[in-house]
């Protein structure tokens, strides 16, 4: 449970990071969307270049997970570009509609937006209409 804690408190402090950032700013996105601005590709770049180096240290350091697991990133099917095509692009449009991606949802959520409830329960819904179905998907 001791450890739970610290990801609750990493969590939010991400979550405050992100507002404060205006990463979750529907002004923002919308400025992305229409090349308007540098603001959050600078912040999605930086993203990819901490996840390249967090990557890096996982494999050179043998790191483990909670439960003692080595941490493996399996490399991705070529053959499945079509897929993640696809997948990207409906999230794309999925961020376009809403003004935010998944994890902004909460934060939103969390800072007052009570609007933002319907694409958390949408993407719920979602999220549970593909598990029924992800075993008659060509995997």
């Amino acid at each position: 449970m001791k450890n739970y804690i610290k990801y609750l408190l990493a969590g939010i402090f991400f979550g405050i990071v992100l507002i404060k950032s205006e990463v979750v700013s529907w002004f923002r996105i919308q400025e992305m969307f229409r090349f308007d601005s540098f603001h959050m590709y600078g912040i999605i770049g930086l993203g990819v270049v901490v996840a390249m180096i967090s990557i890096q240290i996982i494999k050179r350091k043998n790191i483990k997970d909670m439960e003692g697991n080595a941490i493996t990133i399996p490399p991705k099917d070529p053959k499945q570009v079509t897929r993640y095509l696809v997948g990207g692009t409906l999230f794309g449009f999925g961020w376009a509609l809403t003004g935010a991606c998944p994890g902004p949802l909460f934060s939103l959520a969390g800072a007052g937006y009570s609007i933002m409830i319907v694409p958390i329960l949408s993407a719920l819904v979602g999220t549970w209409v593909y598990g029924k179905i992800r075993p008659s998907l060509p995997h």
